[in-house]
This record gives C-alpha cells, structure tokens and sequence, in this order.
C-alpha cells in the first residue's frame, strides 16, 4: 500500500464550507481541501441553504447534502475526483425539482 493511500484511507474531515465556486473541507490533521464547485453539479445549482445543510457521514470520511441526495468522500476530494454522476442521472434529478444553474436564488454572497 502507498503512503498516498494510507493517507486518503485516514483522512477525516472536521468542517466544510461551500461558497459560490468551491468547496473545502478541513482535515482533522490540519489539511485544508479545496476544489472547485463546478466538480459537483448537485451543489453547483443548490441555494446557500441547501449548500450549508451538510453533515459528517462515516466519521468524518464523508459529507452528506440530504436535500440535494449528494455524497462526496474525503478519497475523492484528496485524489481531485469530480462527480461521477452520469448526464442521464443528472437529467433525472433536474427534471425531479432541481433548479438550472442560474436560477432565481443561485447568486448570493458567499457562505
């Protein structure tokens, strides 16, 4: 096993911020992840509200959206993973209710 792994496998994440284009999570070992919004559709289209409505999962080695059925893992930011929701999935969470990006209430200051 690498060290790359063994740290992506022990990495835990303590708090999260999401702003208008990024998304970062601080480590519990004092690492601060910071990745672009546009990685993750889901939250890319969600109010502040529904950005700022997360929660730990596992630990602290996820972070759940309820409202907006997204899971991200502290791997996948550590290893600069985007979203692998397919088009068709994302169509399908659209056409449920989801706003287009640049919708009314899209734009605010930064959370």
């Amino acid at each position: 096993m690498s060290s790359s792994e063994v740290e992506a496998r022990d990495a835990l994440a303590a708090h999260v911020k999401v702003t208008d284009d990024s998304l970062s999570a601080d480590l519990a070992d004092g690492r601060t992840i910071v990745v672009p919004l546009a990685w993750y559709p889901r939250l890319l289209r969600a109010t502040p509200g529904e950005r700022n409505s997360w929660r730990l999962i596992g630990g602290g080695r996820g972070i759940h959206w309820p409202e907006l059925d997204e899971d991200i893992s502290v791997a996948n930011l550590l290893a600069g993973q985007p979203s692998g929701e397919s088009p068709n999935s994302s169509k399908k969470w659209l056409a449920a209710g989801a706003k287009p990006v640049g919708g009314e209430g899209e734009t605010s200051p930064t959370v």
